[in-house]
């Protein structure tokens, strides 16, 4: 595949979609019975991020307030090709809408305009770079505090826009 990417000025993607909650993620802690714990764990909606680490340094992605499927799935490969511009080799899982009839017809027509989609063997997440990066994001970059639906946005979008600049990632 290096030589495919080396040959046609081809761009490698590792997509993954991941999802914040307004509850932090569980770390390592515990609490005194009858006392409370640092912070509340609010519920709510969601917030699904669909991102691309790209060969080239950067970071493409969209954050949603709805589950993703695989028309949200097409749309974000669609983005990813015009952000691009160029032939796209999109490293990935075997998610169920990644591969879902309802996209096939329109895979063809990005697979025309240069897309490549390679999919990992089952179970090896740690084949996908950009899984490395959703776990830091959550459990280093990310301020442990209370948030709600305006201030969690806020913040996942600062890191996302700041990946390369504020945020870096290494290998």
């Amino acid at each position: 595949m290096k030589d495919e990417v080396e040959r046609d000025d081809r761009i490698l993607a590792f997509v993954d979609e991941t999802g914040f909650a307004l509850a932090q993620p569980n770390r390592s802690a515990w609490t005194p019975i009858g006392k409370c714990h640092k912070i509340d764990a609010n519920r709510g909606k969601r917030l699904n991020v669909i991102g691309a680490m790209l060969s080239t340094g950067d970071l493409f992605s969209v954050a949603l307030w709805q589950p993703t499927n695989s028309l949200i799935f097409i749309g974000f490969l669609g983005l990813l090709m015009n952000y691009v511009g160029k032939p796209l080799t999109v490293i990935l899982d075997n998610a169920s809408f990644h591969k879902a009839k309802a996209v096939q017809p329109m895979l063809k027509v990005l697979a025309q305009k240069g897309l490549t989609l390679y999919f990992l063997p089952p179970y090896s997440p740690e084949l996908n770079r950009i899984e490395k990066y959703w776990h830091k994001l959550k459990y280093e970059l990310m301020e442990f505090k209370t948030r709600n639906e305006k201030t969690l946005e806020e913040d996942v979008c600062k890191i996302l826009d700041g990946f390369g600049k504020d945020y870096v990632m290494t290998f």
